[in-house]
This record gives C-alpha cells, sequence and structure tokens, in this order.
C-alpha cells in the first residue's frame, strides 16, 4: 500500500501530514510556506509513493465554503495538473483548528507552544487526515 497525504491549506503557510503505510495512522509532518507547497509536495510524491491527496475544505456554519476557497482551488488545479495520477479529494474541515488547539491543551503543551500556529496547521492536517481514515474503517 501508499501513503495518504492531508493537506491544511493556509494563504501564509500550510500544514501537511501523512499516513503510514497501511493508511491505519495520520501523522503530522511539517508545516511549510504556502508559496512552496507544491514543489513540497511534488517532492515528497517523487520520493515517496501517495495513493491520494486530501485538501481540507473550508466550509462556514451554513455549509458555504470560505472566502478560502478561491485561494485552495488553483492549487488543487495545479496539482491536478502535475500529479494527474494521485487522486486529489476535499474533506470538511470545520472545527479543526478547534480540535488541534484542544488536543494541545489535552497533550499538556506549554502556553507559548499552544500558540505556534505552524504546529496548530500541522495538527489540524493531522485531524483531517485520521477522521478520513476512520471515516473508511468498516463499522464493527
Amino acid at each position: 500500500m501508499s501513503r495518504i497525504l492531508a493537506i491544511d491549506y493556509g494563504r501564509k503557510r500550510s500544514g501537511i501530514a501523512v499516513s503510514d503505510v497501511l493508511q491505519l495512522i495520520a501523522n503530522g509532518l511539517t508545516t511549510v510556506p504556502t508559496h512552496e507547497l507544491l514543489a513540497y509536495v511534488l517532492d515528497y510524491v517523487a520520493r515517496e509513493p501517495v495513493e491520494r491527496i486530501l485538501v481540507g475544505l473550508p466550509k462556514q456554519m451554513n455549509n458555504e465554503c470560505s472566502e478560502n476557497m478561491k485561494y485552495i482551488e488553483p492549487f488543487v488545479r495545479a496539482l491536478q495538473k502535475r500529479l494527474p495520477q494521485v487522486p486529489v479529494e476535499y474533506v470538511d474541515e470545520r472545527f479543526t483548528s478547534v480540535l488541534a488547539h484542544r488536543a494541545m491543551l489535552e497533550g499538556g503543551l506549554k502556553k507559548k507552544d499552544r500558540q505556534n500556529k505552524a504546529l496548530v496547521d500541522e495538527i489540524s492536517a493531522t485531524i483531517i487526515l485520521q477522521s478520513y481514515l476512520e471515516s473508511r474503517r468498516p463499522l464493527p
């Protein structure tokens, strides 16, 4: 099997998470400046087998896409053009930042570490990926 990559796309920086090869567990990978994101993903896919790429879909409470979508769509189109063999899917990212902050708090991180926005983005990407992986598991 190969990995699944998840991206929490932001205007300044984007968090990236990756699954293990068995696609059971999501792990935070890194945070990169968004203007370097496409190059980073292309380099990663050249080194590691990636089955699919997930991109956080920014939705508002009324179920409409947020204004950040106008930045995400061109990135996704560029990704699909450069990696036509790798499917790209959107995954609802509502509440991932809130969940990331909660996970940091429950994990005992100090206030200074919890204010690290890059870490929040990486954890958000991990939450997006883990929720996707769990949604694909068969019910017992």
